[in-house]
C-alpha cells in the first residue's frame, strides 16, 4: 500500500487560479467594445475588433438595429505548448445595436483598418428632421 502526501493548499491554489482568470465586476465586457455618434443624416458607429480578420466579420442592418457577428481565432500553437496565461478570449461573437432611427441597408457602408471597423449608417431622407417655417400673419 502507497500513501501519497496530501497537498492541503492545492484546492486553494486551485481557487485563485480560477479567480484570475475571471473578469472583474458582475459580467464580462461587451466585445467588441464600440462608439456611436450621430447627428441628423447618419449614425457612425467605431469597433474595435483586434486580430479579427474582416472576412471573419458579418455586419447586417435591419430597421433600427444592427448586428455585428464574426469569430476571433485563436492564435497558433506549436505543438506540446501550454497556455500560462489566457487573458484574451477566442471564439464567435455578436453585438447588436439599437440605433435611434430605422436605417436603410443599401445606404450603409463599412470600412476596416489596423483592428477598426467604421461603420456609417445614413438616415433616409424622408426620416431626417425637417425645419419647419413659421409664416407670420
Amino acid at each position: 500500500m502507497t500513501l501519497y502526501r496530501a497537498d492541503p493548499f492545492a484546492l486553494l491554489r486551485r481557487f485563485g487560479e480560477t479567480l484570475d482568470r475571471m473578469p472583474f465586476g458582475t459580467a464580462a465586457p461587451a466585445f467588441p467594445p464600440l462608439n456611436l455618434w450621430q447627428n441628423e443624416a447618419a449614425v457612425a458607429i467605431v469597433a474595435q475588433v483586434p486580430g479579427v480578420a474582416p472576412e471573419d466579420i458579418e455586419i447586417t442592418a435591419k430597421d433600427d438595429v444592427l448586428t455585428i457577428t464574426g469569430q476571433r481565432r485563436p492564435p497558433e500553437m506549436p505543438e506540446g505548448a501550454v497556455w500560462h496565461r489566457r487573458e484574451r478570449a477566442f471564439g464567435r461573437f455578436t453585438r447588436i445595436v439599437r440605433l435611434p432611427f430605422a436605417v436603410d441597408p443599401s445606404q450603409v457602408e463599412a470600412r476596416f483598418a489596423n483592428g477598426v471597423l467604421t461603420i456609417a449608417l445614413q438616415r433616409p431622407e424622408d426620416q431626417r428632421p425637417r425645419r419647419i417655417e413659421i409664416k407670420a400673419g
